[in-house]
């Protein structure tokens, strides 16, 4: 049974990196994207959570997270890629969802919202583990 699945598992490698980049990459394109249309809007929510550096801080965080899904997403330089966006997400998680800091009901958004990009930061490191598998751009 358990060699089966192993040869099961080693025949959908590759689909299955491809699938878990394109997850990823999902919420990140997107959200990057809408930072740096809107990157004046971006700069003032970071300067009230007291990040500093501004629009150049909020110009950079919505390029990582644009480019850095894009090519997460093509498998394009995946290992260095998933570590930019592990690096990106945990730092972004510790400026926007500081669940300790609220009380009741939001406590407990802020502290899922925490835990999910734990989770995807997880999933980042496993990528940067496991490379793009066949199916990307480049060797």
């Amino acid at each position: 049974m358990f060699s089966m699945l192993e040869r099961l598992s080693d025949r959908s490698r590759d689909g299955a990196l491809l699938v878990a980049r394109l997850a990823l990459s999902a919420i990140f394109i997107p959200s990057g994207f809408s930072k740096l249309q809107h990157h004046e809007a971006f700069a003032q929510s970071l300067a009230e959570r007291g990040v500093p550096g501004g629009l150049a801080m909020a110009v950079l965080a919505g390029a990582v997270e644009f480019f850095g899904g894009l090519a997460v997403a093509a498998g394009f330089r995946v290992r260095w890629s998933a570590l930019l966006l592990l690096t990106f997400t945990l730092v972004a998680t510790l400026v926007s969802h500081r669940f300790w800091e609220f009380a009741d009901g939001e406590r407990m958004r802020q502290y899922v919202q925490f835990m999910k990009n734990v989770a995807i930061a997880g999933g980042f490191l496993a990528l940067a583990a496991a490379g793009a598998g066949r199916f990307r751009i480049g060797r």
